[in-house]
């Protein structure tokens, strides 16, 4: 069955799939632009980028945790950044929406699409997972 809105990944199925309509009703207009249909929200717009409180990610689609704060850095991209994802969190695949092809990344549980990573990232990984904000729930950990 394809996923409506949902990242090109060769006809993945997720855990949780639902029509365009059900996730128009349950995303903000911007949420479903990035989301489901592969937006990217204008840089320096999130108040997520300058977040750097104790907590976990979430994905803002179906709440699923993909990034703790412990990886969360400033890339100075204007995107909230994260070295690395929690396990299994994400997948991804290749956009070739620009002249170049980038490695698209996409909530595992829901294939919303999230941002993209590349390789110019701080150790230990080397990696910068760019993140919309609007893609995200941020959860602050509990004291």
């Amino acid at each position: 069955m394809p996923i409506a809105g949902a990242a090109d990944t060769g006809g993945q199925e997720f855990e949780i799939m639902k029509s365009d309509e059900d996730w128009k009703k349950e995303l903000t207009q911007q949420q479903y632009a990035v989301l489901r249909q592969h937006g990217t929200e204008r840089a320096g717009t999130s108040p997520l980028d300058k977040n750097y409180a104790p907590g976990e990610y979430r994905c803002a689609a179906c709440g699923q945790p993909l990034f703790s704060s412990d990886t969360k850095y400033d890339s100075g991209s204007g995107w909230p950044s994260f070295w690395a994802p929690l396990d299994e969190a994400v997948g991804t695949s290749t956009d070739f929406k620009l002249i170049y092809p980038r490695t698209e990344v996409h909530c595992s549980r829901c294939g919303g699409h999230l941002g993209h990573v590349f390789e110019d990232g701080p150790e230990p990984t080397g990696q910068r997972y760019c993140m919309n904000g609007v893609a995200l729930d941020f959860v602050p950990k509990e004291e």
